[in-house]
């Protein structure tokens, strides 16, 4: 059974994360592959042997199958395929580390048991239990930072980043969700208005998290998809966690921009180690750096620094008032220009239901469906060439 759920159990060297090349099909636009990224960060089948023993020893399959069952992404993988051949991208990022161990999706930290879709961090149930403080380190290090050093790079320059999901049949409550739903919008925004205190620096603005996705893109897409008769909903049933990579990515790109603007402007501060702190805090959207946590703390909260590096904070504070007061000058037209800006870059998260791009047999995977998929991502590629050429103008017509 194991060999057919697409695992990887027995490989030490096996890939944390992928570029997986895709031939295109078709005459797709060249200038596709220059806006689009996409990325598959749930539908991985890898295992590393130095996780198969625990607290306790060796840890069985049993322990942990269903819930690799429920928690892979059946399908993503095959529309990710699909749409990069169909848009001629040359290919797409996938993590290859199983969820059921690790999710990229989420903040570092120990998922507990039943906790539910939008509060779990990266470190996942049942691993979170089975495994010691050392291995579950070691997962976070080797594995977690691994995929942040080659996804931040990959991302700069893309004005539209598709995470593509698939998502279970069926609510809990027995009613049938949307063959494809579009998320785009922070949980704690729907919530609050805001986002969260104390998670992402304070100068992100609140209002740029209305929205991680230009919404022209999101009904384009709706729109194009639903011509096709392929049903579409948008931010349901869920919404996205703060530590999604739609979120984070769309805090880095926003700090992404005011640096390169404000080197601009201030060329001599790239070699200033007290704004080159700042920036590292500022990007440090993972949330996996002590010293930017440090940092953040002092500056937000008020905290004493540590005391061999009050000298070092104390610059770091002025450096980041500097920033600040960049941003916020005549009446923070950096964001309202950033904010309306055609190339602000868009982050959504795609979902497909599983049973559309796989087929099950009592609960258990067995097989991709590739006719639907490719439907949806032929669709789906219409909707983008459309975006770009029409609906924005980027490209200045056809």
């Amino acid at each position: 059974m194991l060999d057919r759920l697409d695992l990887t159990l027995d490989q030490p060297d096996a890939p944390v994360i992928e570029y997986v090349p895709v031939e295109p099909e078709g005459s797709p636009d060249p200038r596709l592959r220059d806006e689009v990224l996409l990325h598959v960060p749930h539908d991985g089948g890898v295992i590393p042997p130095e996780f198969q023993s625990g607290v306790r020893g060796e840890i069985a399959p049993t322990d942990w199958l269903a819930d690799y069952i429920a928690e892979r992404d059946w399908g993503a993988s095959l529309l990710a395929e699909r749409l990069a051949a169909r848009m001629g991208l040359g290919g797409y990022w996938r993590i290859c580390v199983a969820r059921v161990l690790m999710d990229f999706g989420r903040f570092p930290g120990e998922t507990k048991a039943d906790r539910g879709h939008l509060h779990r961090f990266a470190l996942n149930y049942p691993f979170s239990e089975l495994l010691d403080r050392k291995a579950k380190r070691r997962v976070l290090e080797h594995y977690y930072d691994r995929c942040s050093d080659v996804m931040e790079p990959a991302i700069v320059g893309k004005t539209v980043l598709l995470g593509i999901h698939s998502y279970d049949s069926h609510n809990a409550s027995g009613t049938k969700r949307p063959d494809v739903s579009l998320i785009s919008r922070p949980f704690a925004y729907q919530e609050d208005s805001r986002m969260p205190v104390g998670v992402f620096d304070a100068l992100y603005p609140d209002l740029l998290a209305e929205f991680t996705s230009d919404r022209v893109l999101r009904d384009r897409l709706s729109l194009t998809l639903e011509k096709a008769r392929i049903r579409v909903a948008h931010n349901y049933p869920y919404l996205l966690p703060e530590g999604s990579i739609e979120v984070r990515s769309q805090v880095f790109f926003f700090f992404h921009s005011v640096m390169q603007r404000f080197l601009e402007e201030f060329p001599t501060t790239a070699s200033d180690s007290s704004f080159q702190l700042v920036w590292k805090m500022l990007f440090d959207t993972n949330l996996r750096s002590v010293e930017s946590e440090a940092l953040r703390s002092h500056l937000h909260m008020y905290r004493q620094a540590p005391r061999n590096r009050t000298g070092i904070f104390r610059n770091a504070v002025a450096a980041y008032d500097r920033i600040v007061e960049f941003v916020h000058r005549d009446d923070s037209k950096l964001v309202r220009d950033y904010r309306f800006s055609p190339m602000r870059p868009s982050s959504m998260a795609v979902e497909v239901r599983k049973d559309l791009a796989w087929q099950f047999e009592a609960g258990q995977p067995t097989g991709p469906r590739i006719g639907p998929v490719d439907r949806i991502a032929e669709r789906m590629t219409a909707a983008l060439t459309t975006y770009f050429t029409e609906d924005r103008g980027i490209w200045g017509g056809p």
